[in-house]
């Protein structure tokens, strides 16, 4: 089991251009989460299940989805997740977590053109002097969506200043404009990943003075796909390390507690465009990804991953269904180890 104590001193199955499967709204859906009965786990547990550690433990609240997670400079913990106006958890030690009022204890006016008074799967960072808040709205199975941003001073639920939208998708769009991802380059310049299913993970050029998205540089790139078989990639996250880019990316369908088929894969890169490639040299664009985190014993679809650099160490942030009790959503946390060249969680 990793040892992620410290003492003191950063999904879903959508309809694609192939699927067609009815779906609720993820409101629904984060409700039904709470309740979906345990299945046989044996059909989910993989194989080499002793190549992926457990969590490290946590106590507390720890129910959630989609985590993202910062340390302010006074050493406190800022965790939100998917559901309501962006729930929130706080902890002082990694460990025991608390919960508190959600982000936008008020929601944007806006949200409602997409269906929706939920808002989904925050990438929260800290730049210039500010927090940043990503996040999306949009309903299950629909890729009429949009990234929105907010910002605040302290971080802390009901501060945040919503600055409306930074980048949309509709229903006739090849893409899908959730699960969004800041990555700031040491050149200065600011980089945008999202994406769910249909056509992959895309990229964009943001604006450092406004957030969204550069007007000299309105490239959609697209850093991941599945073009054969399934759609499922989504969530994706970059780091920059020891010289390398790495994209991680959540593969494979969420969000059907111990049925869920999530896993976390990696590829790497030269440059922060691409193309990313797995540790066997498949393309992420060609249904590549070396993997992370797959299920093994109680641990069911870990995914909806975010990457935090702490004061020790790298830390991979996720949320997995609990075999053990009833294929609830929980908080996991790993330390990753990089002396591989590649990202080892343990």
């Amino acid at each position: 089991m990793s040892r992620i104590s410290r003492t003191r001193t950063s999904r879903t199955p959508r309809a694609s251009g192939t699927s067609r499967v009815a779906r609720t709204s993820r409101i629904s859906r984060r409700a039904a989460l709470l309740c979906v009965p345990a299945a046989i786990l044996l059909a989910l547990t993989p194989s080499a299940a002793s190549a992926y550690p457990d969590p490290g433990a946590v106590t507390g609240a720890t129910v959630v989805h989609d985590p993202t997670m910062i340390r302010t400079s006074g050493g406190r913990y800022l965790l939100y997740a998917t559901g309501g106006g962006l729930a929130y958890r706080t902890s002082t030690d990694r460990v025991a977590f608390s919960a508190g009022g959600d982000a936008f204890p008020a929601r944007p006016g806006w949200w409602s053109s997409y269906g929706t008074t939920e808002a989904w799967a925050p990438d929260i960072s800290y730049q210039g002097g500010k927090y940043l808040l990503y996040y999306a709205v949009s309903t299950f199975g629909s890729n009429k969506s949009a990234i929105g941003l907010a910002t605040s001073p302290s971080g802390l639920p009901g501060s945040w200043t919503d600055r409306g939208t930074v980048y949309t998708s509709t229903a006739s769009s090849d893409y899908n404009a959730i699960d969004p991802n800041l990555f700031v380059d040491d050149d200065g310049k600011w980089w945008l990943s999202f994406g769910s299913w249909w056509t992959g993970i895309k990229m964009i050029r943001i604006d450092p003075s406004t957030g969204k998205q550069l007007s000299s540089d309105t490239a959609r790139r697209t850093i991941a796909a599945r073009p054969t078989g399934t759609k499922a990639v989504e969530a994706p996250y970059v780091v920059k390390r020891n010289g390398y880019y790495y994209l991680f990316a959540s593969y494979d369908t969420c969000c059907a507690g111990t049925s869920s088929t999530y896993k976390v894969k990696v590829g790497r890169a030269t440059a922060v465009t691409g193309p990313y490639s797995d540790k066997n040299g498949v393309a992420m664009t060609n249904n590549g990804g070396t993997p992370v985190l797959e299920s093994h014993g109680r641990y069911i679809g870990p995914g909806g991953q975010s990457i935090m650099h702490d004061a020790d160490a790298d830390l991979i942030v996720y949320h997995y269904y609990d075999g053990n009790d009833n294929g609830r959503p929980k908080l996991g946390l790993n330390l990753l180890n990089w002396s591989s060249g590649w990202p080892v969680a343990h």
